[in-house]
């Protein structure tokens, strides 16, 4: 793998960061790797404005890996409180899918949540029809806690569903 830098995401960064999302999660190009849900969810998957919510937040981040020629993949972190993060928005440029970009992430994500944040666990949700994603945290040691939270279909922000049943299944690993 060429040098890549993992490195907190700017105000700068928005524009790249959304175009960097949209195409690993939905439309025609998010078909070229294997973590996209367009055929779950059309429309957007997050917008210019929550990206820098985010990266403005005391509490929150955004961690991007960069690359030359520029961002290849990013992961959203979160101070939920009483020593719980949260881990998010995993996108990865679908032309370098499974070359570890994805793994080097959740990793930075993980240190910078128990350093920064003093978390000793994280969780993160991910929508139930997902099995493959789901199988994929679990190999990094993420566990399903039994909590289902529902999928918010009136709100466009977080796309339109294409399915009836789409919740999101909650995992959780400890952190040190």
């Amino acid at each position: 793998m060429k040098k890549l830098t993992i490195r907190p995401a700017d105000i700068a960064d928005v524009p790249k960061l959304h175009t960097l999302v949209e195409s690993a999660y939905r439309g025609e190009s998010a078909t070229k790797g294997w973590t996209h849900e367009s055929y779950l969810l059309g429309g957007q998957r997050t917008d210019p404005e929550t990206l820098t919510a985010i990266i403005n937040s005391p509490t929150s981040a955004i961690l991007v890996a960069e690359g030359a020629p520029g961002l290849w993949g990013c992961v959203q972190i979160s101070n939920a409180g009483n020593g719980l993060g949260y881990l998010g928005l995993l996108a990865v440029d679908p032309t370098l899918q499974a070359a570890g970009i994805g793994s080097l992430l959740i990793l930075a994500a993980e240190q910078a949540l128990a350093h920064n944040y003093n978390c000793s666990r994280v969780e993160m949700t991910v929508i139930n029809l997902r099995s493959e994603l789901i199988a994929y945290y679990e190999r990094r040691g993420y566990i399903a806690t039994g909590e289902v939270r529902p999928f918010p279909y009136d709100d466009e922000r977080f796309g339109v569903p294409q399915s009836p049943n789409l919740d999101f299944v909650v995992l959780e690993k400890e952190i040190e």
